[in-house]
C-alpha cells in the first residue's frame, strides 16, 4: 500500500474514526454527515448535464404523450435520432462515438441511456403500453425542479451500481466508499489534479485492488466516480497530450462551483 500511495497521504486520514464511519452511511434525515442540497436554482440545474437532459426527456415524453419503447424496454431508434439533436453532454463527441455504427440504439448513445435509466430509477418516468411516459412526480419536476439534481445524484451514487461504466473492473471499488470519496474530493480537488493523484488522495486502498501487471485503480476511479461527477456538473475536466505519443493523454479534474453548492458535510 505504501508503494501504491507513492508518498501521498490520503485526505480521509485527517478524519476522526466516528466521522469516517458516518460518511459510510447513506444520506438520510437521520444520517446527516452528508447533506445533498435540494434548493438549486434554474441556472444551477442547467449546469448539470444529467439534470438538464432529464428535463429535456421529461418534456419530450409529456409533449408526445409518451415515447415509443422497444421490446427490451429501450427507447426506439427514431426517438434516439431525435434526442441526439437535443442532448449535449460534456466531452462527448457523437461523431467519434458513432463512426462505426450503421444503426444507433439507445444503449449506443450513452448520454440518453444514462438519463433514461436514472429517470426511471427515480420514478420520474415509467413504461406504459410500450411507451415511456412521465409520472406525476416527473411532471412536477418541470415546475419545481430545485430538488431534481439531489434526487438523481442520490440514486446514481448510492442506489445504482456504477460498475457498468468501469466494465466490472475491481468489483464495487471505490463506489462502496462513495461518502468518503466525496468528502475527500471536497478538500482535495480545489485545483487541477491528475486522475492518479485523486485516486490516491480520495480512495481507501484494499489489497485486492493493488497493482498487478498494471495499475487499474485510476481507471476504476475515473469510470465510476470522476466521469459521473463531471456529467452531474460537480467537476471540471481537461487533458494534456503526453509527449512522444499521439494516443495517450493525462487527465485532470477539479471541483466546479456546483460541487460545494450541492454537497455539504458535517464531520470532524
Amino acid at each position: 500500500m505504501r508503494q501504491w500511495l507513492d508518498g501521498v497521504e490520503p485526505a480521509w486520514t485527517l478524519l476522526t474514526f466516528d466521522s469516517l464511519r458516518a460518511l459510510r452511511q447513506e444520506p438520510s434525515a437521520s444520517q446527516t454527515a452528508i447533506r445533498i442540497g435540494n434548493d438549486l436554482s434554474t441556472d444551477e440545474i442547467a449546469g448539470s448535464a444529467v439534470a438538464r437532459n432529464t428535463l429535456i426527456l421529461l418534456r419530450h415524453a409529456i409533449e408526445r404523450g409518451g415515447l415509443p419503447l422497444t421490446a427490451s424496454g429501450n427507447l426506439s431508434r427514431a426517438i434516439v435520432a431525435e434526442m441526439r439533436k437535443l442532448i449535449e453532454w460534456p466531452h462527448y463527441d457523437q461523431a467519434n462515438a458513432f463512426q462505426f455504427n450503421k444503426v444507433i440504439n439507445e444503449s449506443d448513445f450513452l448520454p440518453l441511456h444514462v438519463v433514461r435509466l436514472l429517470a426511471k430509477a427515480a420514478t420520474l418516468v415509467r413504461a406504459q403500453r410500450s411507451k415511456l411516459v412521465a409520472t406525476p412526480l416527473g411532471k412536477s419536476m418541470l415546475t419545481r425542479h430545485g430538488s431534481l439534481l439531489a434526487i438523481l445524484f442520490h440514486i446514481a451514487f448510492w442506489l445504482t451500481d456504477l460498475g457498468y461504466f468501469g466494465r466490472g473492473l475491481l468489483g464495487s471499488w471505490p463506489q462502496a466508499d462513495i461518502g468518503i470519496v466525496l468528502w475527500s474530493l471536497s478538500v482535495s480537488a480545489g485545483d487541477w489534479q491528475t486522475t492518479e493523484k485523486l485516486t490516491r488522495l480520495c480512495t481507501i486502498p484494499e489489497p485486492a485492488i493493488l497493482p498487478g501487471t498494471w495499475d487499474r485503480t485510476p481507471y476504476a476511479m475515473e469510470a465510476r466516480i470522476l466521469r459521473p461527477l463531471l456529467w452531474f456538473g460537480l467537476l471540471e475536466y481537461r487533458s494534456e497530450q503526453l509527449p512522444d505519443t499521439q494516443l495517450a493523454a493525462r487527465h485532470y479534474y477539479r471541483k466546479a462551483a456546483l460541487f460545494d453548492r450541492l454537497l455539504s458535510f458535517d464531520v470532524k
